[in-house]
């Protein structure tokens, strides 16, 4: 077996592997011998067929296979030999395959990157700077107030308060458009933040004076450019029951 470089650029090779025809017809004859004890034809004894006919009946399965195991066998040598170590699957594609016949030479192309040599570092000698970042008083003040949005304690209000802008309002809602209720767009005991503006333009506003209880159609319309486009632009009323305040 001949393996010739054909690319050394950087960090990228390429090779041919050429298998002679002899080669491989020994590889052959090696698979059919392994495997004649076992083998049981018509009008002969287990282990007892000829060679020129198990050559003949199984030949061919068993070249394709003595092929391939070749093949590996040479690429796992060169990696061996070479140190090389590919970033990737190499890209291995049969030289003028589509007019290979048994008797032909075999000559597979292969290519791919190496992965670079990473030299030995005396991380010893390495000197490292600390980068220090002081934040100003806005920036400060700007994750200050973040945190207390986000970190918000919301208690049930007393009987019969009505909801006000900055409240939370737990809720039952079911979603219709042309009477029809469209999918995601029902829920229970969910906790909306008036003024969040976590829904679509218009929906929290309209839940601004209700108390716990109530029942209220909320009228809105999606946005042109809502993300489901079966809804986008569509006129849709939510029926919603307030359960807490």
């Amino acid at each position: 077996m001949q393996v010739t470089e054909t690319l050394n650029e950087g960090l990228k090779r390429a090779y041919t592997i050429k298998l002679t025809a002899a080669e491989l017809d020994v590889k052959v004859d090696e698979k059919l011998k392994e495997a004649q004890p076992d083998i049981e034809m018509k009008g002969f004894r287990k282990g007892k067929v000829p060679m020129a006919l198990l050559k003949k009946q199984y030949g061919e399965r068993i070249m394709g296979e003595a092929m391939q195991e070749s093949i590996d066998g040479a690429m796992q040598e060169h990696f061996e030999a070479s140190g090389d170590r590919p970033a990737m699957q190499p890209q291995v594609t049969m030289v003028d395959g589509e007019n290979w016949k048994a008797g032909d030479d075999v000559e597979v192309a292969m290519s791919y990157e190496a992965l670079p040599e990473i030299p030995d570092v005396d991380l010893k000698g390495i000197k490292l700077e600390r980068m220090v970042v002081k934040a100003g008083d806005d920036e400060v003040e700007e994750a200050l107030k973040s945190l207390a949005e986000t970190a918000q304690n919301f208690e049930s209000r007393k009987k019969g308060s009505k909801s006000k802008d900055g409240d939370q309002v737990v809720i039952d809602f079911l979603g219709k458009v042309d009477d029809v209720a469209f999918e995601g767009g029902a829920a229970e005991d969910y906790p909306l933040v008036l003024g969040s503006n976590s829904f679509i333009p218009g929906f929290e506003e309209q839940l601004v004076g209700v108390k716990a209880g109530d029942e209220k159609n909320v009228e809105v319309s999606f946005p042109e450019e809502y993300q489901a486009e079966h809804l986008a632009g569509k006129a849709a009323i939510f029926e919603c029951k307030i359960k807490d305040v």
